[in-house]
């Protein structure tokens, strides 16, 4: 049987929301020539171009000499308190990063005779009374988790490491990623604070070699958005760096796809809800229709 342009056109687009057998009963093709189809058009295997734009450059081992660790900090009273004041200095001692004084930092702090939890609650009571406002003592919530600390700066440390060793000097340049961004969203005006997702959901798809063919295509650039973030706030010495709009826009867009897009697998259908479940996304409104996506 000899098929139409359209015919193959109606498989595709009913592809992507519908699972195989599914396409092959409403359009009555048999399911064989149903997966020929979509085997031949190559718009359901991973896309290349894709793959290539959004992934970080490799590590090269020679880059990754990390700065030296800042100066010990000076000891000052702060709250007047000797045993809290010793562990606000302490905790700056943990944030240098250096290994050396990460371990002295926490030997030092098994020195102190007040138990940890007593000292959390005497600063969160100092807190109070400085800020006059009972708020103000929930910035004493992990203040005596000095492993937590420990953890917390270690892994940026790698982080850091791994930055440098992938970028160099070009950390802070724009990637090719975000000057395919930059470049597709130019003439779209924001709306405050942000484009709107019709016009760049239009613009994305208006460049379909760079569109996700598949979920897993979605999680790849997905993980590069955030590893991308990640590794630059590492090295962000001021606090400030956030993605530019144009990136976030593409990374919400492509979020977008993942209620999109059919899984291929049990496996990929698997991938996308451990993402979805891990991330800090479940609230958001696409949650939901990606679920649906899922499991239908």
């Amino acid at each position: 049987m000899r098929l139409t342009n359209e015919q193959r056109e109606q498989v595709l687009e009913l592809r992507r929301r519908h699972s195989l057998s599914e396409v092959a009963e409403i359009t009555g093709l048999p399911l064989g020539t149903v997966k020929s189809i979509i085997s031949r058009s190559g718009l359901f295997a991973d896309n290349p171009r894709l793959r290539a734009m959004f992934t970080l450059p490799p590590r090269q081992s020679c880059r990754e000499t990390l700065p030296a660790a800042p100066e010990l900090p000076p000891q000052q009273v702060v709250t007047g308190d000797k045993e809290i004041d010793a562990l606000l200095w302490l905790r700056q001692v943990i944030e240098t990063g250096d290994p050396g004084r990460i371990e002295q930092a926490k030997e030092a702090a098994c020195r102190i005779s007040t138990s940890l939890d007593e000292l959390e609650t005497r600063y969160g009571k100092w807190l109070v009374a400085s800020a006059g406002h009972i708020m103000a003592g929930l910035g004493s919530i992990g203040f005596a988790n000095l492993d937590s600390l420990v953890e917390r700066i270690i892994k940026r440390r790698a982080r850091e490491a791994e930055a440098i060793g992938r970028f160099g000097d070009e950390l802070w340049d724009d990637t090719p990623a975000e000057i395919f961004c930059l470049e597709s969203l130019r003439t779209v005006e924001r709306v405050k604070w942000d484009y709107p997702p019709e016009q760049v959901a239009d613009r994305f798809k208006a460049l379909p070699e760079l569109m996700p063919h598949t979920l897993s295509d979605c999680l790849h650039e997905l993980a590069y958005w955030n590893d991308l973030h990640y590794l630059r706030k590492a090295c962000d010495t001021s606090g400030d760096y956030e993605h530019r709009m144009e990136s976030s826009a593409r990374d919400w867009f492509i979020f977008g796809q993942l209620a999109e897009l059919r899984p291929r697998t049990r496996d990929e259908a698997k991938d996308t809800l451990r993402y979805l479940t891990v991330s800090d996304r479940q609230g958001m409104p696409e949650a939901d229709r990606i679920l649906e996506n899922l499991v239908s």
